[in-house]
């Protein structure tokens, strides 16, 4: 989280964003947000999250784009998590944080069940993983903000990539590698069988499991994009840890596009893409936690773990995942 932010949060404007939701203090507890505060409570009606954010990350426009499509999802029987309107009826709540600018809350339906563990990710698993997110993709060819102007960006907005900002002089190899995969990815068609509104963030931790159905939550970074890249996305994350990547990405993409594909049609072309969109991912993930961490004193396990020799993978083009794309064409 930018530094900016934490220094301008306090208690006021917490206590402010849980009156305008009427949440009472107990019940109410903190939990982990990388880019937002994110507290869970319960009263009568069930669980919920409230997430409290702020202007300089993502307007008031933006936030209301976001909830306006998770509810049109959830409309549409995707599996996720369902923003609600607060005593006002609003689905935003603006609170001045005093230097000009705002924290925004906002609220959801608590997933149901738990986090994934080991154990969930079976072959069934990932079929299931695949139908949720090619339930999105064929719902979000139809949709259209309730407003314009809630619009969200598109994929490339400076706002979403700002590598540029976020790399500091002594990683100008990485941008030039940004720099280099950026002008291949204008090349690509913008059509509506493989454009459009993205979740971009769709991983593990993402998801809250029930009796093996999964709900999809944490929609901040929802952008106009590529179906490929949103899969590309889920795949990143789930094969990050693994020893041999390839035999992961055998069975896990076999089983997820086969899911997928008995909800949304996807040409077999796009698979030649998701190289690009790894790469993508990788330079992007290293260049926020350079952005949000002290990278020469990391403490936190995960990021320690990736950071873990991943200067050297990107300067030398290494391949996020080495396997034979064409392969996956038949699931498709």
């Amino acid at each position: 989280m930018e530094p900016k932010i934490v220094q301008r949060y306090n208690d006021n404007i917490l206590h402010e964003a849980m009156k305008r939701f009427g949440i009472e203090k107990d019940n109410f507890e903190l939990l982990d947000g990388f880019e937002s505060f994110i507290y869970e409570y319960s009263n009568q009606h069930g669980e919920y999250i409230l997430r409290v954010s702020h202007s300089l990350r993502r307007t008031p426009e933006l936030i209301a784009g976001e909830v306006d499509w998770i509810n049109y999802l959830a409309e549409g029987g995707a599996s996720v998590s369902r923003a609600i309107y607060s005593q006002s009826g609003n689905l935003v709540e603006v609170v001045a944080d005093g230097h000009g600018d705002q924290f925004l809350a906002t609220a959801f339906k608590k997933a149901p069940g738990r986090p994934t563990q080991k154990e969930d990710w079976t072959p069934e698993f990932f079929e299931h993983y695949g139908r949720v997110i090619g339930r999105i993709h064929s719902l979000t060819k139809d949709y259209l903000p309730t407003d314009l102007s809630w619009r969200r960006p598109e994929w490339d907005d400076p706002k979403n990539l700002e590598l540029e900002d976020w790399l500091p002089a002594s990683e100008a190899a990485a941008l030039t590698k940004f720099r280099e995969l950026m002008p291949y990815f204008e090349t690509l068609p913008k059509n509506r069988d493989g454009y459009g509104l993205i979740h971009q963030d769709a991983h593990g931790d993402n998801i809250f499991v029930d009796n093996g159905q999964i709900t999809l939550f944490d929609f901040d970074d929802c952008v106009y994009g590529w179906f490929i890249y949103d899969i590309a996305m889920v795949l990143f994350y789930a094969a990050m840890w693994k020893e041999d990547k390839a035999a992961f990405t055998d069975e896990f993409m076999g089983n997820f596009l086969r899911g997928y594909s008995n909800e949304n049609k996807l040409d077999a072309l796009w698979l030649k893409e998701l190289p690009y969109f790894l790469k993508l991912r990788e330079i992007d993930l290293y260049a926020v936690i350079h952005r949000s961490m002290d990278v020469d004193n990391l403490d936190d396990p995960w990021c320690v773990g990736y950071m873990r020799g991943r200067k050297d993978k990107i300067e030398s083009d290494a391949p996020y995942i080495d396997f034979d794309w064409s392969s996956l064409s038949k699931y498709l």
